[in-house]
């Protein structure tokens, strides 16, 4: 029974890794015949296994009927936020990823007004439940808040492209299915 429910884990990261479309393929492949090897270290040939089961999830996610799919609207919002001079962070490790570039645009001279970031387990949570959580700093690192007029300026930027968003607990929640295929 634990082989069987590793292999479902390992299967669920390659739809995981393909629908969101955060690496190129190689790397994808590579991630998934890592850790076919840390979980299944009798499997014979991982790099094999990991290309196949990368096919099977991009046959499955092109099969499925009716998926909801919001990455038209969200990769449009995403890059009105960039026009209005806000960093867009897509699929980082962790808040020192919009640190490093809030430094790297001040060091250049650039002037953004925040970053907006978001990490890869935040797009898995998307594609699973269809809720993006979204953090928003201003260019001093201070967190969006109630009341505060860039966040409100970035939820009726969701809002115009069809996309319900609130702020709740520190991040914004946006009402999206990610899936990059």
């Amino acid at each position: 029974m634990k082989k069987e429910r590793k292999e479902q884990e390992l299967r669920d990261l390659a739809r995981l890794l393909l629908l969101s479309g955060l690496d190129e393929p190689a790397r994808m492949r590579n991630e998934l015949a890592e850790a076919i090897r840390a979980d299944l270290p009798r499997t014979a040939d991982a790099d094999a296994l990991a290309e196949a089961w990368l096919a099977q999830a991009r046959s499955d996610a092109v099969a499925e009927p009716g998926a909801q799919v919001d990455g038209a609207r969200l990769a449009a919002a995403l890059e009105e936020c960039r026009h209005r001079q806000l960093a867009v962070l897509v699929g980082v490790h962790d808040h020192w990823a919009a640190k490093a570039e809030l430094d790297r645009a001040h060091a250049a001279g650039e002037s953004p007004r925040g970053v907006l970031w978001f990490t890869r387990a935040d797009v898995w949570h998307s594609i699973d439940a269809g809720m993006l959580e979204v953090n928003l700093w201003h260019s001093t690192t201070a967190n969006g808040a109630p009341g505060d007029a860039l966040l409100d300026e970035v939820l009726g930027v969701f809002a115009r492209h069809g996309l319900a968003a609130h702020f709740d607990e520190g991040r914004i929640e946006v009402a999206a299915t990610w899936r990059a295929i």
